[in-house]
């Protein structure tokens, strides 16, 4: 089995959303339920009722992050300067409209499109890897094909 990779500040908001669940928010919600628990009839207890779909959805959440953790490694940032690694920030320009954009490749768990964070595993994040500057690229986008070149690299992240 493959490992995916993970930036070692995003392996730490992982551990802290699962260390929050499980000392805070669940001790908190197991102690609700019991005290909707000791007001009687549970059929009709409205908090009851909640505080146990809560509670669920919480160990959902924390199955899930602890499957996560075991199925990440830590990855360092790529020491190439000179094409696109794990965590570089690349400035890259579409080819089609001129529009330049600035991406940082990041994990799966880290990605957000919004803040410019694109996974090695996106389409354009598979299509930049190892890429040197003026490279073209392209990739397969929901809205069609896509062009781009690559216009600089900066490792520190």
């Amino acid at each position: 089995m493959s490992r995916e990779w993970i930036s070692a500040e995003g392996l730490k908001r992982l551990e802290d959303e699962y260390h929050l669940l499980i000392k805070v928010e669940r001790p908190q919600v197991v102690q609700q339920v019991a005290d909707a628990a000791a007001e009687g009839d549970r059929s009709e207890n409205a908090e009851y009722i909640y505080g146990k779909k809560k509670m669920r959805d919480i160990d959902r959440r924390l199955k899930y992050l602890s499957d996560r953790m075991n199925k990440v490694e830590v990855r360092a940032p790529s020491t190439l300067s000179d094409s696109v690694g794990f965590l570089s920030v690349v400035e890259v320009e579409n080819l089609e409209t001129g529009e330049v954009k600035m991406f940082q490749i990041v994990g799966p768990d880290e990605s957000d499109i919004s803040g410019g964070k694109v996974s090695y595993l996106s389409p354009i994040g598979r299509a930049m890897m190892g890429k040197e500057v003026d490279d073209d690229f392209g990739f397969k986008a929901p809205g069609g094909d896509r062009i781009y070149c690559v216009n600089s690299i900066d490792i520190s992240g």
